[in-house]
């Protein structure tokens, strides 16, 4: 046996018959043949099986029993085996968050990057947000409530797990008497019991006052102790007048010391990585909850025959044989003094437009007339026959309901983030000029330029330098795979076999493993190689 090759004796791994074969390591090797004749039994069932159980058998029997472990192959021996890592031809995950950058981990080091040495701007004007000092907040509260009654709160947990009873005690003891938690104010002196597996905000009712002229020393006064317990951050909760009692539900304010534009108040804290995840509600668009796109029902596909009128059924049977909705279409007929009878294409845009979308807040008279002959009338709102359909396919456990309504399903940009998927303060964030969601539009070969052309300051290049050393790398990897048109947005459930399999490659290159025997399969032949250096 030589240590430079692998070597397989009596392989008989489903189709193959006693082979022996002996495959060079440190090179790139090709098995091919007609379909049937072996290559994958050769390859994934018997090298990377074996591999792969020898590996496992190495731990201990504790962690064992966490992992998969595959069939010892039908073979007499084999030897000078590599730990194996299997890369095989499958579509990528279906979910709609998953991108090519988080997949290939590239978005994460594009995080970090922009929370440590990004540029923030105001989303409305584009300038530079700066640091606000405890007076302009001031300013900015007396401004915005005159007249008003409020609670200046210090924010000392935010979305955190936890019971918190020791900072409770803290907080009794250091002479507060009142916090909000999750929205409700509750006295300190009553026992708070909080469940630790759900998170929590907790914020210190620092003050209670009625904002006005002349209480703007004592404003300032609250803003300053409310910062210094919450770093920086003070939120301000405007009840609608000074009478209103403490559990009216009214406007919550939020400003920090940190960053804030002078014009506008938009206001941030300190930049966190958390920030720029379209996967959690700190940074995704609360429009779209970080998807980019919102599911609505076709009004186009809704109305197939235009000619038909409210009393013809020209929503079709997609209500059925109910004879609930027929009375609450002639309601809303009879609200806009139309007559049921006219066809839809006749109808003024207004009364489409509020049979497709709904009446808000305006309520309509129904009456309503029971199977057997008993009449009754109230008042209701009017949600649109999008929302209603919409509802239903969001709530049925029907399967064959969820595939009739299918067909009328679309996506659509979301209207506020407009596909970027973030919240328009994290948008504003800028590293080389462009904004995250910027450079991830880019192609790969794009972002490779860009940041090989970034220029940072000293102080940038102190604190990013390594972030996007690793960012180039994985970018390289990505490029030399053959994968330089693609865009970090992209979904990855449209990349097809091989390219998902590219970027799992990219990925393993990536990781810097040495003495890595990895197999590839492709449609007609399976690809080994063996790694001895990063």
């Amino acid at each position: 046996m030589s240590d430079s090759s692998i070597v397989i004796r009596g392989a008989r791994e489903h189709n193959l018959r006693d082979i022996d074969v002996s495959i060079p390591r440190d090179q790139l090797v090709v098995i091919t043949g007609l379909s049937g004749s072996g290559k994958s039994s050769l390859a994934f069932d018997t090298i990377y099986a074996e591999g792969q159980r020898r590996y496992v058998e190495s731990l201990s029997s504790y962690a064992r029993q966490f992992l998969g472990q595959m069939d010892k192959p039908d073979l007499d021996s084999i030897d000078g085996l590599s730990p194996a890592v299997s890369i095989d031809q499958k579509t990528t995950s279906k979910n709609p968050r998953s991108t090519v950058g988080t997949v290939t981990e590239i978005y994460d080091y594009l995080r970090l990057l922009f929370a440590r040495v990004g540029t923030p701007h105001c989303p409305e004007c584009g300038r530079v947000i700066e640091r606000q000092t405890t007076d302009q907040v001031a300013d900015k509260v007396l401004a915005a409530g005159e007249g008003r009654r409020a609670f200046v709160l210090a924010p000392v947990v935010r979305g955190r797990k936890g019971e918190y009873t020791k900072l409770f005690e803290d907080l009794r003891a250091e002479g507060f008497s009142r916090v909000r938690v999750d929205g409700e104010v509750r006295s300190l002196d009553d026992p708070i019991d909080l469940d630790k597996k759900f998170k929590h905000d907790i914020e210190v009712v620092v003050d209670r006052i009625v904002i006005r002229e002349n209480s703007l020393g004592r404003i300032a006064e609250s803003v300053e102790q409310a910062t210094a317990l919450a770093h920086g951050n003070v939120n301000v909760y405007m009840l609608p007048d000074r009478d209103a009692p403490e559990g009216t539900e009214g406007e919550l304010l939020e400003y920090s010391l940190a960053l804030a534009c002078p014009e506008h108040g938009h206001s941030i804290d300190d930049l966190q990585p958390r920030d720029f995840s379209f996967n959690a509600p700190y940074g995704a668009c609360p429009e779209c909850d970080g998807l980019g796109f919102k599911k609505t029902v076709d009004a186009e596909a809704l109305i197939e025959d235009p000619s038909k009128s409210i009393a013809d059924g020209v929503f079709g049977s997609l209500f059925g044989n109910s004879n609930y909705y027929p009375q609450i279409f002639a309601a809303v007929c009879k609200h806009f003094k139309v007559s049921a009878d006219t066809p839809w294409e006749d109808l003024p845009p207004r009364v489409r437009r509020a049979f497709l979308d709904g009446l808000g807040d305006t309520k309509i008279s129904v009456d309503y007339q029971k199977l057997d002959g008993r009449r009754s009338q109230w008042d209701t709102k009017f949600s649109g026959v999008r929302n209603i359909l919409y509802e239903r396919y969001t709530e049925t456990t029907n399967e064959n309901t969820k595939a009739r309504l299918e067909k009328y399903i679309r996506e659509e940009p979301c209207s506020t983030c407009h596909g970027a998927r973030l919240r328009s303060e994290m948008l504003a964030v800028t590293v080389g000029g462009k904004s995250i969601y910027e450079v991830c539009c880019l192609s790969c070969r794009e972002s490779l330029e860009f940041f090989e052309g970034l220029e940072l300051t000293e102080r940038q290049q102190f604190i990013g330098g390594r972030i996007v050393k690793e960012i180039l790398e994985r970018l390289r990897f990505l490029v030399d795979v053959g994968l330089d048109y693609l865009t970090l947005d992209r979904a990855s459930a449209t990349l097809s076999g091989g390219e998902a399999q590219r970027i799992r490659l990219a990925t393993q290159i990536g990781a810097g493993l040495m003495g890595v025997l990895y197999i590839l399969d492709e449609p007609r032949s399976v690809f080994i190689s063996v790694t001895t250096s990063a």
